[in-house]
């Protein structure tokens, strides 16, 4: 397993963490006992990074995962999110959100606590509601660190500017066939000493054999990754899901990105992916193709 230091937090963390909403239940069915076998495979792999969100099963994401780290939550860096999707993002729902994670979490702190979504609240809103919330849980000692999340790369940019977070998360945006963080939001990121946390390095399965289910509501999309795949089968393993391998790598080893997430209910598939960080990315002459293919062309 490779580390390293998520920006400003100095948290030494997995370049591979876990991501959470698997976990809940959000992409199929799955049971305490599954999560808590890929709960304890983590932690034996050397993966020390887990996320999570309240939106993530409506909770049960952080049931499951703070009833699976009882005896083990020193071992972890624990994020998660607030609020859900749908609630106001003021002051004291963001209190009120944090408090019901923690319970949920079963611990007395969170190491990163997280705007969730950013594409339901505008900045102003957003800097006098919840993250002045995160600021006073900081100060407080109940967060150790506060980050927001967002697909949009351009909603992010602003909290990098001023430097008041210590983390970013973003996903699908450094992948093979859509690097669009690459060209702002990354240097930015490096240049103010912020942690970046990558979901979704495979586009959401657009770069599997199964796209995640909602993508069906949007042909273009489909189309146009279909069309980048075909490009991009320069990269192909023999095997089925042949990009799997190069995009995890791709994205594990982009040295401004801290943590990439990958979420699973299959230990085997972990394995799989936690076997893939070992520091090892592209060739120069792949990863030059890759980066002269789609410069500023975002997919999803």
């Amino acid at each position: 397993m490779e580390y390293s230091v998520l920006g400003k937090t100095n948290f030494w963390v997995s370049k591979l963490g876990l991501g959470g909403a698997p976990l809940g239940g959000d992409f199929g069915g799955t049971t305490d006992e599954e999560a808590f076998r890929v709960l304890d495979a983590a932690l034996d792999l050397g993966i020390n990074f887990i996320d999570t969100a309240p939106l993530y099963g409506a909770g049960e994401s952080e049931r499951r995962i703070g009833q699976g780290l009882k005896g083990k939550r020193d071992r972890v860096i624990l994020a998660t999110k607030a609020v859900v999707r749908g609630v106001p993002y003021t002051y004291d729902n963001t209190i009120k959100s944090v408090k019901e994670s923690l319970k949920r979490l079963q611990t007395d702190y969170i190491d990163l606590i997280q705007l969730h979504e950013l594409e339901s609240v505008d900045y102003e809103a957003a800097m006098e509601g919840t993250v002045a919330a995160f600021l006073d849980l900081k100060r407080e000692g109940i967060v150790r660190a506060i980050g927001v999340n967002a697909g949009k790369i351009e909603l992010l940019l602003p909290f990098v500017r001023d430097g008041i977070v210590d983390t970013i998360q973003t996903f699908g945006r450094y992948t093979p066939m859509d690097y669009t963080a690459k060209a702002e939001l990354l240097p930015l990121a490096r240049a103010k000493n912020i942690g970046v946390i990558h979901g979704s390095p495979l586009g959401m399965g657009l770069l599997t054999d199964r796209p995640a289910p909602f993508l069906a509501k949007y042909p273009d999309i489909l189309e146009e990754a279909a069309n980048r795949k075909q490009q991009l089968e320069f990269l192909h393993r023999g095997e089925p899901n042949g990009l799997v391998e190069p995009a995890m790598r791709f994205s594990l080893t982009c040295p401004d990105i801290a943590v990439t997430l990958t979420g699973t209910t299959s230990v085997q598939s972990l394995t799989r992916n936690a076997s893939y960080c070992d520091g090892i990315g592209l060739t120069p002459e792949d990863e030059a193709r890759v980066l002269s293919l789609f410069p500023g062309k975002k997919l999803l």
